[in-house]
């Protein structure tokens, strides 16, 4: 069985997301265990808490497509940003997924 891998969240090639609940998170990167077929991505976007409004430069047009397959890949965003700057502040993460499985994400120093 795959490390984390009890369950998992699934998108076909047209596409899905999901959004988390708010959340308060410490550290500076965000990592997923993931994996997408060759066709298939994953993107992050990070949303104010209780708003659909993007955190400026955490949008999903900001997020750098993550393919492959891995246990613990760090998604990055344009311009080099960084996370720790918003640690300790409510956030949602949605993620967009084109014919892949999410089976967890946490966030490390």
């Amino acid at each position: 069985m795959r490390v984390d891998g009890f369950a998992s969240v699934q998108a076909p090639l047209s596409g899905g997301e999901l959004v988390t609940k708010p959340l308060i998170f410490s550290g500076r990167e965000l990592v997923l265990n993931f994996s997408a077929s060759a066709a298939g991505s994953v993107r992050v976007e990070l949303l104010r808490d209780q708003m659909n409004i993007p955190v400026e430069g955490f949008s999903i047009e900001d997020c750098i497509e993550v393919l492959g397959d891995d246990l613990e890949r760090v998604v990055r965003w344009k311009e080099g940003r960084e996370l720790g700057d918003l640690a300790g502040t409510p956030v949602r993460l949605r993620f967009v997924l084109w014919d892949a499985e999410l089976f967890s994400f946490r966030f490390r120093e």
